[in-house]
């Protein structure tokens, strides 16, 4: 017996000392046992840090489970025989890295047992509606839909160069301000639209993004290009691959033009170059942590962007930056050489200035792929011309009252009926929603495991409660008896979401009320958030718990500001949300106005 375990058993109570040498003696009476006898719990050697029953009593208040004192002293004196050696993978002696790219093998399938899984069949007809002639001014050009500008190359009254040096340009007078940019890709943007323009002179015309600019949310990995994720432990990380989203894009002929920011790790709008801000109101962060996406796209930056989602990222940055924002169904479009920050919640979707341009786009990057686990071959069946009569859009009468809900989504329900759809009043239990998070904190402390025990965290800008270090390191303390039960009651949700959508086509919310911003990324159901209308504020909106110490700006007068509502769809039917919501966004009549001063 070592030194330090003498001294520790001489200070323990009897009660301890009891039941470490129960403990002890058990060993000891495996090691006499017969050839053929099983192995049993606690029959190992004493490994890690010595513990006391007040060690057990101060972590009884972080896991909020009480033991008695008896309990108490036999736990301690077990620990280090049932539990300690459990840590070995991470502690040592016999450590084991985890690469990044392994994903746990339990998957979320957002699928129950005999639901249906989407259409019957691909189709995807776009609008054929003249886009116009060509506006004689750049900043027209600029902010015109990824719709309009498709075809205007595809009918070479555009070329790739021009239109890419007019993004170019916008970013270069514009991201001072906005702080949205962490990468300009110059010269491959013009390498790229050269070779598109040679295309489509050779009628080599490759589809709707052929020739088109765009932006990528800086945690999609490009070839030879830094990825940095926002953070300042990865600010020179380069990598070798272009993410798969990356690589059907290129093959699409879009043109990348920037990375664009995001919030450190995928939380809110600060990273380490700044915080980016919202181009409506430029005293606010654009909110996040899709945050470059949203401010390039609202400012006529790229014509369309890719940004990611675990809890409200593509959401939040579209509701308050006034963009159009769609969440695909949980494995719909596949991660691979994106960056994990929750294996079974992430989603990639598109961030553009209208419906019509976010499903040109969602049809290029859907489909799977062998690197992503969770990722599964789907349809995409989607008609711009197909009628909305009768659609049954569930709403939930009590949110329309109270906030997060204004004016702007109660008038949303009387355009439903407006365009033929039929409201229909549903509901959902009262459950804490918010418990599944046990499972969003636990898998992000786990995908950045190494960046915390190293404490490469301390680099990162923000430090507040309510970042990631501390939640990060907080996460350690979750129960996992606790995570698996969250994952039970997952499925229980889901089910509760399957119930609602036997009874509706889609669902209309505020698009920040945080029970459905919550179990809906939890189920893997798909949204549509899209500008409905205009409030005003009389002070900045924040991603931020309050700081006395750092109080947001306030405005008298109040600021007019763009507010969106959200659509919910079932699973896999990104269709019926692209053809209600286009319906919805000719109604609303407001897609058109631009931030000032942009």
């Amino acid at each position: 017996m070592s030194k330090s375990r003498r001294q520790f058993l001489a200070q323990t109570s009897l009660g301890l000392l009891a039941a470490a040498t129960v403990a002890r003696s058990f060993a000891q009476q495996t090691a006499d046992l017969p050839p053929g006898a099983p192995p049993a719990f606690g029959a190992g050697p004493a490994v890690g840090p010595e513990v006391s029953p007040s060690t057990f009593a101060e972590a009884e208040k972080l896991v909020q489970f009480d033991l008695t004192a008896p309990q108490r002293a036999m736990a301690a004196g077990s620990w280090r025989e049932t539990m300690a050696a459990l840590y070995e993978r991470r502690t040592g002696p016999r450590k084991v890295a985890l690469e990044p790219t392994l994903a746990p093998a339990s998957r979320w399938n957002p699928m129950l047992p005999g639901l249906k899984a989407g259409p019957d069949r691909d189709r995807f007809i776009r609008s054929s509606a003249d886009p116009g002639p060509l506006p004689a001014r750049d900043e027209d050009i600029a902010f015109a839909s990824l719709t309009q500008l498709s075809r205007w190359i595809e009918q070479r009254k555009l070329t790739s160069d021009r239109l890419t040096r007019i993004y170019l340009k916008r970013i270069e007078e514009f991201d001072p301000k906005l702080h949205c940019v962490i990468t300009l890709t110059r010269e491959l943007a013009l390498t790229q639209a050269r070779k598109a323009d040679e295309e489509i002179a050779a009628g080599e015309y490759r589809g709707p993004l052929h020739g088109i600019p765009w932006g990528g949310k800086d945690l999609l990995d490009t070839a030879e290009i830094r990825t940095t994720y926002g953070a300042e432990p990865f600010r020179n990380r380069v990598p070798v691959n272009d993410a798969v989203v990356v690589k059907r894009l290129h093959e699409a002929g879009a043109v990348l033009v920037a990375k664009l920011s995001l919030g450190a790790l995928a939380l809110n709008d600060i990273w380490f170059g700044g915080q980016t801000m919202n181009p409506w109101l430029l005293e606010e962060g654009a909110s996040g942590s899709s945050a470059g996406p949203g401010a390039a796209t609202a400012a006529g930056l790229v014509a369309f962007a890719i940004g990611s989602e675990t809890g409200g990222s593509i959401v939040s940055p579209s509701m308050r930056c006034g963009i159009t924002g769609l969440r695909p169904t949980y494995g719909r479009v596949a991660r691979t050489g994106a960056m994990t920050l929750c294996w079974s919640l992430d989603k990639l979707g598109p961030m553009t200035r209208t419906v019509e341009d976010a499903m040109l786009v969602l049809d290029a990057i859907s489909g799977p792929d062998a690197g992503d686990l969770a990722s599964v071959p789907s349809r995409l069946d989607f008609d711009a011309g197909a009628s909305v009569q009768g659609l049954r859009v569930g709403y939930f009468p009590r949110w329309m009252n109270v906030a997060p809900a204004t004016a702007v989504d109660r008038a949303a329900l009387e355009v439903v009926k407006k365009v033929g759809m039929v409201p229909v009043e549903v509901s959902i239990p009262n459950w804490p929603y918010d418990s599944l998070d046990v499972i969003l904190f636990a898998e992000a402390a786990a995908a950045f495991e190494e960046l915390t025990l190293s404490g490469g965290l301390n680099e990162l800008k923000a430090q507040v409660p309510d970042a990631w270090p501390n939640i990060f390191r907080e996460a350690r303390f979750l129960s996992a008896v606790d995570f698996v039960q969250a994952d039970r009651f997952r499925r229980r949700v889901a089910e509760e979401m399957a119930r609602v959508f036997s009874e509706v086509d889609l669902l209309l919310v505020p698009s920040l009320r945080d029970e459905m911003l919550t179990l809906t990324n939890f189920t893997g159901h798909p949204s549509l958030t899209l500008r409905a209308g205009f409030v005003e504020v009389s002070k900045a909106r924040s991603d931020w718990a309050p700081d006395p110490n750092h109080p947001v700006p306030t405005f008298s007068p109040p600021r007019r500001v763009p507010h969106g509502v959200t659509l919910i769809g079932r699973l896999f039917d990104e269709g019926s949300l692209g053809s209600a919501g286009l319906a919805l966004e000719r109604a609303f009549g407001v897609v058109e106005q631009r931030p000032p001063g942009f």
